[in-house]
């Protein structure tokens, strides 16, 4: 069966900003991550990213603003010879509107190993937020939290050497 790692998005994968992230300006790419991801590809994993995106039910920003985020992204990716095996957002704020996708939750985590195919045992969650961390365990995935805007190589590391265990 399939194994993936899962990716938080902002704080993991891109620069935090405490105010939301869905510009392209302000959609900056941490250091190392492509290569990253290439080393997981090239080591056979599948990776994913799970993000909460609640600027959407807070009307800050719309589907149009993240889809184009996710497409610069992918961009991103493309030029560095990798790629992710999907995104899944969450566009909820229990504030706004009720949902199960938001992380803590598991949903958005169950559905991509069910359409990806993965293993919940053989997976991991990379999380900058105790609710990452949550939703991992949630649907039987083991889960790294990392500070935000940490360098991903050490946990890459980590993930790769354990696979080999």
């Amino acid at each position: 069966m399939k194994r993936i790692v899962f990716l938080d998005r902002d704080g993991v994968i891109n620069r935090d900003h405490a105010d939301y992230t869905y510009t392209l300006e302000r959609f900056v790419v941490l250091p190392g991550v492509p290569e990253q991801i290439a080393r997981l590809k090239e080591a056979g994993w599948l990776v994913a990213v799970i993000t909460n995106q609640s600027g959407i039910a807070k009307r800050l920003y719309g589907h149009t603003d993240v889809a184009l985020v996710h497409a610069h992204f992918e961009q991103v990716l493309a030029q560095a010879g990798t790629a992710v095996d999907g995104i899944w957002y969450c566009p909820h704020h229990p504030d706004y509107s009720a949902c199960l996708c938001r992380k803590p939750g598991s949903l958005l985590v169950e559905k991509a190993l069910a359409l990806l195919g993965a293993d919940p045992a053989q997976s991991w969650f990379i999380g900058d937020r105790a609710r990452d961390i949550e939703a991992a365990q949630g649907a039987g995935v083991r889960g790294i939290l990392v500070d935000t805007d940490a360098p991903l190589q050490p946990v890459v590391d980590r993930i790769l050497l354990d696979a080999l265990v």
